[in-house]
C-alpha cells in the first residue's frame, strides 16, 4: 500500500528573499526582485535585466576555504536546503535521500574557466574546474554538510528539473524506500557569455528601462521571460515519521508525473503538458474539479504562455476558468532548474497562509491567454487543493498535485 508523504520543512533563496519569511512578504506583496544586472556590465546586450541576488554572504554558512572550491550554484543550494533542514526541526540520517535538480549546474565556473584559457592560456585554468561545475556538485556538498548518506541523485532536466526532484523524492517515500528526502533544485546562470547566449536566443524581455514590470506572464503585452537565479528544497516525509516526531506539516503531496514532449527542443507542445497534469491527477486520487489553485509555469513568453493556457483548458474544460492561476517569475526571473522547486515553496506557503501570490505586470487581457491569472493584487482564499507545473526544455514536463493538512 502506498505510504502518504508529507511536506515538513521548506527552504528558499531568491531576489527577493535569502529565505522564506522574507521570499513569501514580497511575493504576497508583489514586489519584484528584477533589475539592472550587477555582475557584469550588460550595456552592450539586448537585454540588461536579471533577478540577482545581490544581498547574498556565503561566508553566513561556508567557510573561506571551501567557498573557494564551490560554483555559486552549489552557495545558494546549500543554503535553501540548510533552511528546509532547519524548518523541520530534522537531522538527516544516513537513509535520508537527497535529490537535487539544476539546469546548467556549475556553469559559472566554466565560463570563468573558459575565459581564462582563452585570454591568458592553458596554464591559468583552475584545476578545480571539473568538481566546481560538474552537475551534481551541489548534490555532492550538500551531503557532505550533512551527513546524507542514503539514496541519492541529481536530476538535470532544464527548468522541470527542481520539480522533478520533488516528485522523484515523493516516489521514494510513497513506494516504501526512504522516510525522509531532502529535495530541491538549484541554478545560478548569469555570467557574461551564458548570459549573451539567452540573449542571441531572443526570448528575453527588452525592456530594459523598467526591470520591475518587464516580466509579463499571460499579459498581451509581454516580449519574453527575464533571467534569475535562487534555489529552493523541501523536507519530505512519511506518515510514519511525522508521527514519530510529533511534527507538523505544510501540505501532503498526493499526485506527480513527469512526461516528454518527443517533439522539439525548444518549443513546448500541450499534448506532453497534458499527459503530466492529467497523469499526476490520476495518481492523486482526486477529481479535476477539486483543484482550486495552479501554480503556473508562466514564463512571459508568447508562445509559452499560450501553450500552457491552452494546456489547463484542455484538462479542465470549462472549470478552467473557475481556477485561480498565478505566475512568481515577474517576482524573481526564470531562475530554470530551481523554478519549479521555489513554485513549490511557493504553492505550499499558499496553502499553509491562505494567500495567492499576484501575477504581477499583467496589463492587457490576450483572447489567447483568458483563464484567471490572480493579476496583480493577492488574493486571500482558502486552498484545499493545488497543482505546481513546471516545463522545460527538452519537452519534460513535471507536474504535482499537493493538498493543505
Amino acid at each position: 500500500m502506498p505510504h502518504r508523504v508529507f511536506v515538513s520543512g521548506l527552504g528558499v533563496i531568491t531576489a527577493i528573499g535569502n529565505n522564506k519569511e522574507t521570499f513569501w512578504k514580497s511575493a504576497t506583496k508583489g514586489i519584484s526582485g528584477i533589475k539592472r544586472i550587477t555582475t557584469f556590465d550588460p550595456s552592450h546586450l539586448r537585454t540588461q535585466i536579471a533577478g540577482e541576488i545581490n544581498d547574498f554572504d556565503p561566508l553566513l554558512l561556508i567557510d573561506k576555504r571551501e567557498l573557494k572550491e564551490m560554483d555559486r550554484v552549489s552557495q545558494l543550494g546549500i543554503f535553501a536546503a540548510h533552511e528546509a533542514i532547519n524548518d523541520a526541526s530534522i537531522k538527516p540520517h544516513e537513509d535520508t535521500a537527497l535529490i537535487v535538480g539544476t539546469g546548467l549546474g556549475g556553469i559559472i565556473t566554466d565560463d570563468e574557466q573558459h575565459k581564462n584559457f582563452h585570454t591568458k592560456g592553458w596554464r591559468f585554468v583552475s584545476p578545480l574546474t571539473i568538481p566546481m561545475s560538474m552537475y551534481n556538485a551541489t548534490e555532492c556538498y550538500i551531503s557532505k554538510r550533512f551527513g546524507i548518506k542514503g539514496h541519492g541523485f541529481t536530476i538535470t532536466t532544464a527548468c522541470a528539473s527542481g520539480l522533478n526532484a520533488i516528485g522523484e523524492g515523493f516516489r521514494l517515500i510513497r513506494d516504501g524506500y526512504v522516510d525522509i528526502a531532502l529535495c530541491g533544485g538549484t541554478d545560478a546562470t548569469i555570467s557574461e557569455a551564458i548570459f549573451t547566449a539567452w540573449c542571441a536566443m531572443r526570448i528575453l524581455s527588452k525592456r530594459n528601462d523598467t526591470p520591475q514590470t518587464s516580466c509579463r506572464p499571460f499579459s498581451k503585452d509581454r516580449d519574453g521571460m527575464v533571467l534569475g537565479e535562487g534555489a529552493g528544497f523541501v523536507v519530505l516525509e512519511s506518515e510514519h515519521s511525522l508521527k514519530k516526531r510529533d511534527a507538523k506539516a505544510y501540505a501532503e503531496i498526493l499526485g506527480y508525473a513527469s512526461t516528454h514532449d518527443a517533439t522539439h527542443l525548444t518549443a513546448p507542445d500541450s499534448k506532453g503538458q497534458i499527459r503530466a497534469m492529467q497523469k499526476a491527477l490520476e495518481m492523486s486520487g482526486i477529481d479535476k474539479n477539486d483543484i482550486q489553485y495552479i501554480n503556473s509555469h508562466g514564463t512571459g513568453t508568447v508562445l509559452n504562455d499560450k501553450v500552457e493556457t491552452e494546456t489547463i483548458k484542455q484538462v479542465f474544460g470549462q472549470k478552467a476558468y473557475e481556477i485561480n492561476i498565478n505566475a512568481i517569475k515577474p517576482l524573481i526571473g526564470h531562475t530554470l532548474g530551481a523554478s519549479g522547486a521555489i513554485a513549490f515553496v511557493s504553492t505550499c506557503l499558499t496553502l499553509k497562509d491562505g494567500v495567492i501570490p499576484p501575477t504581477i505586470n499583467y496589463t492587457e487581457l490576450d483572447p489567447e491567454c483568458d483563464l484567471n491569472y490572480t493579476p496583480n493584487t493577492a488574493l486571500h482564499k482558502d486552498i484545499n487543493v493545488a497543482m505546481c507545473n513546471a516545463f522545460g526544455f527538452g519537452g519534460n514536463n513535471a507536474v504535482i498535485v499537493v493538498k493543505k493538512v
